[in-house]
């Protein structure tokens, strides 16, 4: 047996990059790891995200920039749920995950959660962004 994982993979339409960059620009702990480009052979736009991984508090993601045109996209049925750990951090990215975005849900309290945010941000991807009660 392995120590095998489940990672989540994000397929973006051209926007990969931008995307990984600001991801890593806003959460703690984050970096990009590898960038896997496209040639100029590829049928693909040269230099687009063939494959990346990065990491956002220690959680890593995969992504790629879809050499398919295609209708769909990201929904609110998928989310990313992020524990945060302080008041700050949890206003902090649920402003900046909001900047071009959606709000699904303000932040508020919950009969189980101190603080509690859903939204989607300019890309599309849906973050459920918690700060447990104590």
């Amino acid at each position: 047996m392995t120590n095998a994982k489940i990672t989540t993979f994000l397929m973006f339409a051209g926007q990969a990059e931008e995307a990984m960059n600001f991801y890593v620009s806003v959460f703690e702990r984050a970096e990009i790891h590898t960038i896997h480009r496209f040639g100029s052979d590829a049928g693909a736009a040269e230099g687009s995200v063939m494959h990346a991984t990065f990491s956002l508090k220690d959680q890593k993601f995969m992504c790629i920039d879809s050499i398919v045109k295609h209708e769909f996209g990201f929904t609110p049925a998928m989310s990313l749920f992020v524990e945060c750990d302080t008041e700050q951090e949890i206003e902090h990215l649920y402003h900046k995950l909001s900047e071009g975005g959606a709000v699904l849900m303000p932040l508020s309290s919950t009969p189980i959660s101190k603080s509690f945010g859903w939204k989607s941000d300019q890309y599309g991807v849906s973050w459920q962004l918690n700060l447990r009660k104590e």
